[in-house]
């Protein structure tokens, strides 16, 4: 079957940037996304279209077309008790907080004993990825998939 709308499919990937690797996913679970469904950067998600099971693919995006280009105003100031993932904060550590559109990862610049501040832009925001992909398995949607809008892992879905 050919990667289409609605397909879902199950693959493996590996990122990196001019730097070297940032992400690997060999010897975890599979990425499992449905197709179709904005779940994935566009260009990559127009490049897996028509690709099978087997399949492999290597695909380098300039910033505008990963995660966009680095603002240089994307630093705010908020209070330490918004950001989550860490009991104790220090510059260059990754935090969520909670935003108007839902969960956010943010980086953060400096921290105060009361007030952090945060950068907003993607962590990997101004960097050129390349993402190499190995297209385990495709196959159609069931209706409940495609009523939810999202792929289910093996035993339905975990929401």
């Amino acid at each position: 079957m050919k990667i289409s709308n609605n397909a879902v499919v199950q693959f493996h990937y590996s990122l990196s940037d001019e730097t070297g690797e940032l992400e690997n996913s060999a010897g975890s679970t599979p990425l499992l996304y449905m197709h179709g469904q904005q779940q994935m950067l566009p260009k990559l998600e127009a490049a897996l279209e028509g690709k099978t099971e087997g399949d492999s693919l290597e695909l380098t995006l300039a910033p505008a077309d990963a995660y966009g280009e680095l603002k240089a105003d994307a630093i705010q100031s908020i209070q330490v008790k918004y950001l989550h993932g860490a009991k104790k904060w220090k510059p260059g550590m990754k935090a969520w907080v909670q935003t108007d559109d839902g969960q956010r990862q943010v980086t953060v610049v400096k921290v105060g004993m009361f007030k952090a501040d945060i950068d907003t832009n993607h962590p990997l925001a101004g960097k050129t990825l390349t993402f190499n992909i190995n297209i385990l398995k495709v196959r159609e949607a069931s209706a409940e998939e495609i009523a939810h809008g999202h792929a289910h892992g093996e035993g339905g879905h975990q929401h």
